[in-house]
């Protein structure tokens, strides 16, 4: 039998980053995949070959609609390839995957591929698809087994016409008319791949408006582009039934004065969140108990009932992100090794990657006023920047909440080109606690996106902004 110091079950971000950290830090690692490929949902099914098509999409959209601005004239039709966009999505998974593998040969870590799952606190079975099992012992074990598309419990996912993000990301045809069931960011980010391919796109969310965990602000704003971009979006309604019909999916939905609304198109994504994945794992076995959402609970520490169990990512509380998962992982590795790591849950920040990006980080304006919170609010739109005239990207604005005595920044919300990269300034800044006159002081590089930044903590200073 083979003996670790650390086992990590589940091989996503925060299971692969976890198990690099643990070798790092000189314990002697496995890392134990169901799936024949290292990576979980965000590399194989998810962050990574979704993000492929949205760039795919992009580059035909910019040729059919913004290329002969820019001078560039095209002779001849421009049609999309989707076989050819899924191919190449396939091709950057592949490629990203194989890193992971190339990662785990770097740091001596042993992988072993099959379900894991507890005998007892120390002991893990690993069964494989051939039908063979071995067991291993490990000192620690961390579980990172992620999660899993969520559904409704009157859906019949056929995973053909009615489906979930995994069957989105390779279709075999564009769709005529999508129905997505979820106006959060998996559905937004797929609805504007086929969108932009040429498929009507229908919105059905049970929420009053789209991303509503992100700041109101932003949510009011995604929501006016993308009806300018000839999305449909119904919100206050909740789905009553979804039903196919040959190839026809019909979905039936009441809206918020108690009317029924009948949807009809081609495909139906059902995208209302995930859910914990811990199937298979034997957790009661080695005494790790799960919540009433079927999440593995811990402590502070991401410490099980089990001492010597921890666990990270989606299968435990918090946002299903996978930069969060990450950051537990080498917290996790940490603390084995007897250190003392932090997180700030405040300050990891949410993305959509739809066109415009949005991106946010702290306290939102809804949360201040709940929490009683004094607190100024400075914005700036994207517009006004030569930059984003330049790019033909003037959509979306900058804000930036901060406390209205000590002038600290609570919360930066945006939307616009590039803001996926752009909200990392402002976690940075948060993390050293600056304020908004911090910001306002710093040079910023012109012509850039992220003047948008220092002109919105202008605007919270007292109504500086220079270019507004």
């Amino acid at each position: 039998m083979s003996s670790f110091d650390v086992a990590v079950i589940g091989s996503g971000p925060g299971g692969y980053v976890a198990a690099i950290r643990c070798a790092q830090l000189g314990m002697k690692t496995a890392i134990i995949e169901k799936y024949s490929t290292l990576g979980g949902t965000c590399l194989n099914v998810g962050c990574i070959p979704s993000k492929a098509l949205l760039d795919s999409s992009h580059h035909y959209e910019d040729a059919l609609k913004h290329f002969e601005t820019h001078g560039i004239e095209i002779t001849g039709e421009i049609t999309p390839n989707l076989e050819k966009m899924i191919s190449r999505k396939q091709a950057v998974v592949d490629q990203t995957t194989q890193g992971i593998n190339f990662l785990m040969d770097k740091n001596k870590i042993t992988v072993f591929e099959g379900l894991g799952s507890f005998q007892d606190a120390t002991h893990i079975k690993i069964s494989k698809a051939d039908g063979t099992a071995e067991v291993i012992e490990a000192k620690n074990t961390i579980v990172a087994t992620g999660s899993k598309p969520a559904n409704l419990p009157f859906i019949n996912l056929d995973k053909e016409r009615i489906i979930t993000s995994t069957e989105a990301l390779k279709l075999k045809e564009i769709p005529k008319h999508l129905i997505v069931i979820g106006g959060g960011v998996i559905g937004l980010e797929l609805g504007q791949v086929y969108k932009r391919l040429g498929a009507e796109v229908t919105i059905v969310e049970y929420m009053d408006r789209i991303i509503p965990t992100m700041d109101a602000g932003l949510s009011k704003e995604l929501g006016r582009v993308l009806k300018k971009q000839k999305f449909k979006l119904n919100v206050s309604h909740q789905v009553n039934s979804v039903e196919r019909v040959g190839d026809e999916v019909i979905v039936k939905a009441t809206d918020k004065k108690g009317r029924e609304v009948e949807i009809k198109g081609d495909y139906c994504l059902v995208a209302v969140g995930r859910t914990p994945y811990t199937e298979g794992l034997n957790a009661e076995a080695a005494g790790v108990k799960l919540d009433d959402r079927g999440r593995i609970e811990t402590n502070n520490h991401l410490q099980t009932a089990t001492t010597n169990i921890y666990a990270i990512g989606d299968v435990v509380k918090g946002a299903m992100l996978a930069h969060k998962a990450e950051e537990e992982g080498v917290m996790v590795a940490e603390i084995l090794a007897g250190e003392k790591p932090h997180i700030d849950y405040n300050l990891i920040p949410g993305v959509v990657y739809t066109w415009p990006e949005v991106a946010a980080v702290g306290k939102t304006e809804e949360e201040l006023k709940e929490a009683g919170v004094a607190y100024k609010s400075g914005q700036f739109a994207m517009r006004a920047l030569g930059r984003a005239r330049a790019s033909m990207n003037i959509e979306g604005f900058v804000k930036i909440l901060a406390d209205k005595n000590t002038d600290e920044i609570l919360g930066v919300h945006m939307i616009g080109a590039r803001a996926a990269d752009m909200i990392a300034e402002a976690v940075t800044a948060m993390e050293f606690r600056a304020s908004a006159e911090d910001i306002s002081r710093i040079s910023h590089a012109h012509p850039t996106f992220t003047e948008a930044i220092k002109e919105a903590a202008l605007a919270a200073t007292g109504d500086r902004a220079l270019h507004a």
